[in-house]
């Protein structure tokens, strides 16, 4: 399997739900999350031109001539948000594309509040990735699935009636 950028992200939210969805057990259509998520982005696409764009393994939020742009519904994971677009910038530079990273919260509780984190892409950040992805890898080819990792986060997962009921 692939690597993707989701698979990234999930590897850092939990180890179980990352073994699942890249085995391609996918339990997202029933989350009330990953729906905000879609709803998020078509408003964002629909106010103006610029949409996602899809290239090979990867779905970019948007590009511009210095930035590759993230947006988050909120900043409550935030490891996994920068990982996922080191992953990005990465893929990007590997075809000669050079671009820095910008993670845009759109703040939980606060009508009108976005925070903002710029990513760039560095050696440190390189070896970050180049480890992530060898763990990914043997995760992911294991024949077991991951325990469940009991944790507040698990009831609002897409992967909670698999992993509890």
């Amino acid at each position: 399997m692939k690597i993707t950028g989701t698979i990234i992200n999930y590897y850092f939210h939990c180890k179980r739900q990352c073994y699942l969805f890249a085995n391609r057990v996918n339990l997202e259509d029933n989350s009330e999350d990953v729906r905000i998520g879609k709803v998020l982005h078509e408003i964002r696409a629909h106010d103006n031109k610029e949409t996602e764009i899809k290239y090979e393994n990867i779905v970019l939020d948007k590009v511009s001539s210095k930035y590759v742009e993230e947006y988050k519904k909120s900043d409550s994971d935030t490891e996994a948000s920068r990982m996922q677009l080191i992953f990005y910038l990465k893929q990007l530079q590997d075809k000669g594309i050079i671009r820095e990273g910008k993670l845009i919260y759109n703040e939980k509780n606060k009508k009108e509040s976005k925070k903002t984190e710029i990513i760039k892409l560095d050696d440190d950040n390189i070896n970050k990735l180049n480890k992530c992805i060898e763990n990914i890898e043997e995760l992911i080819s294991q024949d077991k699935v991951p325990e469940v990792e009991q944790n507040k986060k698990c009831k609002r997962c897409s992967y909670y009636e698999y992993c509890y009921l």
